[in-house]
C-alpha cells in the first residue's frame, strides 16, 4: 500500500514588515530600495537553506501600496499564512499605523494558536534596521526578546542599513543577514504556526499608540462563578478555582478567556489590570468621612457569565454597579453556542436576567459600536474581533467624559469597580517572562 506524501507546505517563509520611507527633496529616487535589496538577499538564502522547487513564494514585501488594486486583501491574506514575521525596527516603525496593523494581526495569529493548544510559537523574528533604544520600545513589543548581540557591535550600533551602506562593513551585512534567514528557516521548520482566516487589513487596530499619547490603561473585571459555586446541574468543565479560570470557549482553547484577553489587549499597547468581581468593593468603599476612596483612573471593561446572575448576592451587586457605572465602562458578554445548557429555555432565562441586572451597561453597548459584544459573543474568533473594538471604545468614552478634577459637592454613594488589590504594573514595566525571538 502506497503512503500518500505530506502536501507540501506553499506558504510563504516570512513577511517583512518595515515602514516605509517618504520621499523627500529633488531626484525621486526610491526611499526604501535598500529594504528591497535586503528583501531579495533573504529569498536569495533561504532558497539556498531549503528545497523549494523554483517560482516558490518565498516571502512577502508589500511593494506597491496603491488603493484598488487588492493590496489590503492581499496584506491580509500574507500576514494570515507566512510562516514568520520579520520586522524592521526603526524609529520610524513603531509610529506607523500600518506596521502596527501588521504586528497585531500577526501576534493575534499566534495568540489565537496558543490557545488552541498549538505551542508557544516564536514565529516574530525582529530584525534591526536602523538603531534604536531597546529600553524605549512599546509596551506591545516587550514579551519579544530582542537579543541581537549574536550579530556583533557594528549591527547593534548601526542596524543593517548601516551595514548595507557603508562597504567597508559588507562582510559583516553577509553574515548578518545569512544568519536572519537561518534563523527564519529554523522557526519556520521547526515551531511551525498554523495559518489562520484573513484578517479584515481595513477594521485591525494598530499594536502601537498614537504618536505623543501617554501610557494607555485599562481594568479588566471578570464577572464569573467558579466550579464551587455554580448551580448543581451546570457543565463545570467552563469553570475552575477562581473566576479568572472561566474558560467558556473550553473546545476551543485550552487557555481562560480572561488571561487571553489581558494578552490581546496588551498587543493595543494597554497597560492591564485584571481582577475579579467578587473581590471588588462597591457601596461599601467609603473613609472615615464619609467620601468615596480614590478608584483606578482608567477606563474598563466588564467580562460577565450569565451565569454568575444565578448568586442572588453576586446579582444585586452588579444591579448595584450598574445603577452608577461610568460611561467608560463597558461589557462584553461571552457564551458558547455549542454549549447547550447556554440554549434553549434556560439560555432565555440567562439572557432576560442579564436585561434586568444590567439596563444601563447593556443599552449604552448596543447605543454604541459594542451592539455584539453585550448581545452575546458566541465564538473565540468572534470575541477576538470584538475585543479591540470594546477597548477603543472604552477609551474614548474616558477621553471624553473624564474629569482631571471632580466637581465640589457631596459625597455620592455610587458602586463601582475599584480595581485590583495587586498594585499596578510600574512605568514601562511587564508582569510576564520575555520571549526570545
Amino acid at each position: 500500500m502506497d503512503i500518500p506524501e505530506p502536501a507540501a507546505d506553499n506558504r510563504p517563509y516570512f513577511f517583512l514588515s518595515y515602514a516605509h520611507t517618504p520621499s523627500w527633496g529633488p531626484g525621486g529616487g526610491d526611499p526604501d530600495h535598500w529594504v528591497q535589496v535586503l528583501y531579495t538577499d533573504l529569498c536569495d538564502h533561504i532558497m539556498a537553506l531549503t528545497d523549494l522547487p523554483g517560482g516558490a513564494t518565498v516571502g512577502f514585501m508589500d511593494r506597491e501600496m496603491r488603493s484598488g488594486d487588492g493590496w489590503p486583501e492581499k496584506l491580509s491574506e500574507n500576514l494570515a499564512t507566512c510562516r514568520v514575521f520579520v520586522p524592521l525596527f526603526s524609529p520610524r516603525y513603531f509610529t506607523s499605523e500600518s506596521c502596527g496593523r501588521e504586528w497585531f494581526a500577526f501576534n493575534e495569529r499566534i495568540l489565537r494558536a496558543r490557545a488552541s493548544g498549538a505551542g508557544a510559537s516564536r514565529a516574530i523574528v525582529p530584525a534591526l534596521w536602523t538603531h534604536i533604544d531597546l529600553d524605549q520600545l512599546p509596551d506591545s513589543v516587550r514579551h519579544i526578546h530582542v537579543d541581537h548581540a549574536q550579530f556583533g557591535e557594528r549591527y547593534t550600533a548601526n542596524g543593517i542599513y548601516g551595514l548595507i551602506k557603508l562597504n567597508r562593513l559588507r562582510d559583516e551585512y553577509e553574515e548578518t543577514v545569512l544568519g536572519l534567514a537561518q534563523r527564519i528557516v529554523q522557526i519556520a521548520q521547526h515551531s511551525p504556526l498554523p495559518s489562520s482566516r484573513p484578517r479584515p487589513y481595513e477594521r485591525t487596530p494598530s499594536a502601537f499608540k498614537p504618536r505623543g499619547e501617554g501610557p494607555r490603561h485599562i481594568h479588566l473585571t471578570v464577572a464569573a462563578p467558579t466550579r464551587h459555586t455554580i448551580p448543581e446541574h451546570r457543565d463545570v468543565r467552563p469553570y475552575g478555582e477562581e473566576a479568572q479560570d472561566w474558560n467558556p470557549y473550553h473546545s476551543e482553547s485550552t487557555r481562560s478567556l480572561p488571561s487571553m484577553a489581558e494578552e490581546l489587549i496588551r498587543s493595543l499597547d494597554y497597560r492591564i489590570t485584571v481582577s475579579s468581581f467578587d473581590d471588588e468593593t462597591t457601596d461599601d468603599d467609603l473613609g472615615a468621612d464619609g467620601s468615596e476612596k480614590t478608584g483606578p483612573d482608567h477606563p474598563g471593561i466588564l467580562l460577565i457569565d450569565r451565569w454568575a446572575l444565578t448568586d442572588e448576592e453576586r446579582a444585586r451587586r452588579l444591579k448595584a454597579f450598574d445603577s452608577g457605572a461610568h460611561p467608560w465602562v463597558s461589557a462584553i458578554v461571552p457564551w458558547n453556542r455549542s454549549d447547550i445548557q447556554c440554549q434553549g429555555e434556560e439560555g432565555r432565562k440567562l439572557a432576560a436576567d442579564l436585561e434586568r441586572t444590567l439596563p444601563t451597561i447593556l443599552d449604552r453597548g448596543r447605543r454604541a459600536d459594542c451592539r455584539t459584544a453585550v448581545n452575546g459573543v458566541p465564538t473565540l474568533k468572534a470575541f477576538t474581533d470584538v475585543l479591540p473594538v470594546v477597548v477603543a471604545h472604552a477609551t474614548r468614552q474616558y477621553l471624553k467624559h473624564a474629569e482631571a478634577h471632580p466637581p465640589a459637592g457631596p459625597p455620592v454613594r455610587r458602586p463601582r469597580l475599584m480595581g485590583p488589590t495587586h498594585p499596578p504594573l510600574p512605568e514601562g514595566g511587564s508582569d510576564h517572562g520575555g520571549e526570545e525571538a
